[in-house]
């Protein structure tokens, strides 16, 4: 056995190792009061080690690269990342001894920035969000390290069928709860490689539940969803990180959902101070953006005289946006005023009413 392939061995070995010391994410209820017949759950992966969805993706692209014999002894690993995945990647890097650059926005909040550092990562900030793809390439092939590229591998290096993917974890956390299979499944798109696994799994287990993707305000997922487009692009990045993207990546998977809302940022900003507020802690911007998937797809259900379960994914906690989101003075320098927003939120969530039809554009 060569080097190379011993090294990768023993390297799988100990994410595999660290895997098993880690316990599942919670599955938090969130009462309805207004839409009665409705039980909604957040899966909350703020509570994986590195303190978020990425970190069952970051897992899943080491091993998918190692198997494959992309990765070497010493040899560092780029990723081109808004911040949360290469914080969960920069945490596997060291657990193997390999260097990391993680490409992101030069906009991408301090507090990520301070994590990835704390895993013994280095930041690479780029002016635009646009070139983090181009500038991974080169620094990979400079360097003669592995661009991980998440956007294009995501959806492949997850085992939707099962292996503890997130969807079979949410079925087996609902086996007692009164409506054991979800009629709908909410996530948020980064790389699509989520909503992949959770279409793909459903399909494959030949479950009734449907998935439905929430998108950022300044993304190209919805208008490829509705228009089949593939050569849609932008030109700044979104503002809800972690979420949205500029471009149509190649995990994004259209046809395994089922119905896909685009969520202006204000009114994902103003959702996630209101499950702030209700869950005791803070989330993240993407969670406010589920929370609104969640409860158009929870008024569409009540309309049509349905009852059920609906799980949507909390992506991360709040603790990373403390100088962005949840404060007062970056808000109004953005021009964020919430106020109405929120107890917009509020009303739909506690007496059923309509979220501001205005400022949505749905698919559902």
């Amino acid at each position: 056995m060569s080097d190379n392939r011993q090294w990768a061995r023993e390297a799988i070995r100990i994410i595999e190792a660290d895997f098993q010391r880690s316990a599942d994410t919670h599955l938090i209820p969130l009462p309805l009061p207004g839409l009665p017949g409705i039980e909604l759950y957040f899966k909350d992966e703020s509570s994986h080690p590195t303190g978020s969805l990425k970190h069952r993706l970051a897992r899943s692209l080491f091993l998918y690269a190692l198997c494959n014999g992309w990765l070497k002894p010493g040899a560092p690993v780029i990723e081109a990342s808004s911040g949360s995945t290469a914080i969960s990647e920069a945490y596997f890097a060291r657990l193997l001894g390999l260097p990391f650059i993680a490409v992101m926005p030069a906009t991408t909040s301090q507090e990520k920035i301070a994590q990835i550092a704390f895993y013994g990562g280095k930041s690479h900030l780029v002016q635009d969000p646009t070139q983090i793809y181009a500038e991974s390439e080169r620094l990979a092939r400079e360097s003669g390290g592995h661009f991980m590229d998440q956007f294009t591998y995501a959806e492949r290096a997850t085992d939707w069928r099962a292996n503890n993917n997130i969807a079979e974890s949410i079925f087996q956390q609902l086996r007692f709860e009164r409506y054991p299979e979800p009629s709908w499944l909410i996530s948020s798109p980064g790389t699509g490689g989520t909503t992949a696994t959770l279409g793909r799994y459903v399909r494959y287990r030949q479950h009734c539940t449907r998935v439905l993707c929430a998108d950022a305000e300044r993304s190209v997922f919805f208008d490829y969803y509705q228009s089949g487009d593939a050569s849609l692009r932008l030109d700044c990045g979104s503002r809800i990180e972690g979420i949205g993207r500029p471009r149509v990546e190649a995990s994004f998977l259209p046809k395994v959902i089922d119905a896909m809302v685009k969520v202006p940022d204000a009114l994902s900003l103003a959702a996630m101070h209101y499950l702030a507020q209700r869950l005791g802690r803070r989330v993240g911007g993407s969670s406010g953006t589920n929370l609104i998937g969640a409860l158009m797809a929870a008024q569409q259900m009540v309309a049509a005289g349905e009852s059920g379960s609906i799980v949507a994914i909390l992506c991360d906690g709040g603790e990373r946006y403390a100088t962005t989101y949840y404060d007062g003075q970056w808000l109004a320098e953005q021009g964020y005023e919430l106020t109405v927003l929120i107890e917009a939120v509020a009303a739909s969530v506690e007496r059923g009413e309509a979220l501001p039809a205005s400022v949505l554009r749905a698919g559902i």
